[in-house]
């Protein structure tokens, strides 16, 4: 959940109602197989993606993959940046290009909460995402939307490949849902419970349990992604297309309008208090998968608060341009190509997985084959096949 997620969503709920939440679902979906096999890589192998990227393709593929799945980092980074620029203007009514500066440093405040301890870093995140799914509930229960035109929208409409601007956002929030660099991610930090053990019952019987826990952990953890990237939708759809304000997209005109169509002042300051949650949230989720990445791909060791340091210059320079020269509006257009940059390099982080996840040299008994495998593969097919009818459109 990134402030990508938000500028997808609300623009797509503003414009088309409900019919977007079916790739919200779908998008859903693949993040959570992709996530397992992810996992599973991990836990059975006892290295990355990007480790096994690096062991097994040529340096020139290696590079290549590296390049992308930086670009994606640098993509979701400005995302962040400028989200949370965006949050602490509509909290603190400070300008944008000011929040933009004050979001960096904040990051880093927020990783050197990690010296004290790995649990204090987590009860900090797991606050933040409580904070966000409050915020919603109560959003939620204030927008009253229509139930059953909600459950309408689960079903997939053909206007999705007819009409280029609902593509555009689709591609968004593929990209926003799934996130390339979070495949590299999950398998780093999963490794670490790899069993160690050499007798073959006992390395069996630990990969059971350990693979049965990371399920839990990802279904649960998804499960709740989709619901908080639901929501954003389907209060755009109830409170701005039911009352024919369709071309809002900005996050800012969103915070605007939320008090008066809802009569309370409360929907506005719950909607900026979990935007800057969530863009506090994620920044931490980029910076360690930079760390992931840069570390599995060139076997080179940095430090986060360095990582932390190198994404937040690199995303800080467009960041300030978009506010500067478009101001709100480049915000939010800034936000929503970001996430269609996500989309564009996913191929190239779900093809490699997949490859590995089915290889029985290198997983053995645990390689995904049979249904697991074929929806594997459809899910592929189906991002390339949105990516490519994204660029002929374009």
């Amino acid at each position: 959940m990134d402030p990508g997620n938000w500028a997808t969503a609300i623009a797509g709920g503003a414009k088309y109602g409900y019919s977007l939440l079916s790739v919200i679902a779908l998008a859903s979906l693949i993040a959570v197989l992709l996530q397992w096999i992810a996992a599973r890589v991990g836990v059975v192998t006892g290295r990355d993606l990007a480790q096994l990227c690096r062991e097994r393709f040529p340096r020139r593929v290696t590079f290549m993959l590296w390049v992308a799945s930086e670009v994606a980092i640098i993509a979701c980074d400005v995302a962040e940046v400028v989200g949370s620029a965006v949050a602490l203007q509509l909290l603190f009514h400070v300008d944008l290009w000011l929040g933009v500066l004050i979001s960096a440093i904040v990051t880093l405040a927020m990783l050197a909460v990690q010296r004290c301890g790995e649990r204090k870093l987590e009860a900090m995140i797991a606050g933040l995402i409580l904070m966000v799914g409050l915020c919603f509930v109560a959003q939620l229960a204030m927008a009253q939307p229509n139930w059953s035109d909600v459950l309408g929208g689960m079903a997939p409409s053909k206007a999705l490949i007819q009409d280029a601007g609902m593509l555009w956002l689709a591609a968004g929030i593929v990209g926003a849902t799934v996130m390339p660099h979070n495949l590299y991610l999950h398998s780093s930090l999963v490794r670490r419970y790899s069993p160690t053990v050499t007798d073959r019952d006992t390395r069996q019987s630990t990969l059971v349990q350990t693979l049965r826990g990371m399920n839990v952990d990802t279904f649960g953890s998804l499960g709740f992604a989709f619901l908080i990237n639901a929501a954003l939708l389907i209060l755009a759809a109830a409170v701005f297309h039911a009352n024919g304000l369709t071309d809002v997209s900005d996050l800012a005109d969103a915070h605007r309008l939320l008090a008066p169509l809802l009569h309370s002042d409360l929907a506005s300051l719950l909607f900026a208090v979990a935007l800057l949650a969530c863009g506090l949230n994620s920044t931490v989720t980029g910076t360690l998968a930079g760390q992931a990445v840069m570390e599995g791909f060139l076997d080179l060791k940095i430090s986060r608060m360095q990582r932390a340091l190198l994404t937040r210059s690199v995303a800080i320079g467009p960041a300030l341009v978009a506010v500067w020269a478009y101001g709100e509006h480049g915000s939010a257009n800034l936000l929503v190509a970001s996430q269609v940059v996500l989309s564009l390099t996913l191929p190239l982080a779900v093809i490699p997985l997949i490859m590995f996840g089915a290889n029985k040299e290198l997983m053995g008994t645990w390689r995904v084959r049979g249904i697991a495998l074929l929806l594997a593969l459809l899910s592929a097919l189906f991002i390339l096949v949105l990516n490519g009818a994204l660029i002929f459109q374009s």
